[in-house]
């Protein structure tokens, strides 16, 4: 517990692009609500190392952890478990991909940041991260 009655949980989430300029979002089996690639750490590893891990497992896309463009740490509800807070530390991949989802991944879905928002966004993403990637885009 973290003091406020939910749960806490620390993970590393990556945004990446494709040449349209889109960002990644992906929908977990068995949930709703699209999200970066990432996870939680394993027992040892940094938040780098953990994102460039679940990076491939998720997408096969394949970043060395050295190679992550830190963007931000935030607090943020989780999207799909109940009473619980997410710490995530985010990261950038440089350049631009294909991925294809596997491991737990149900559906991958690329976001156009010029339109219109979706509505089943994990908050994370539109509570944090969408703001802390518009000043880069301009």
């Amino acid at each position: 517990m973290n003091g406020t009655g939910t749960d806490l949980i620390i993970v590393s989430a990556v945004c990446v692009y494709n040449d349209h300029g889109q960002l990644l979002t992906v929908r977990k089996r068995g949930t709703e609500k699209f999200m970066h690639p990432g996870g939680k750490p394993e027992s040892g590893e940094t938040a780098a190392e953990a994102a460039s891990r679940e990076l491939l497992e998720e997408v096969g896309i394949d970043v060395a952890p050295n190679r992550l463009e830190p963007l931000g740490v935030w607090l943020a509800v989780a999207a799909n478990e109940a009473a619980t807070t997410i710490e995530a530390t985010v990261f950038t991949a440089p350049g631009t991909w294909e991925a294809h989802p596997s491991a737990e991944i149900a559906e991958i879905r690329w976001l156009d940041l010029d339109a219109p928002l979706p509505t089943d966004l994990a908050p994370l993403l539109t509570d944090h991260v969408l703001p802390a990637l518009t000043p880069r885009r301009l």
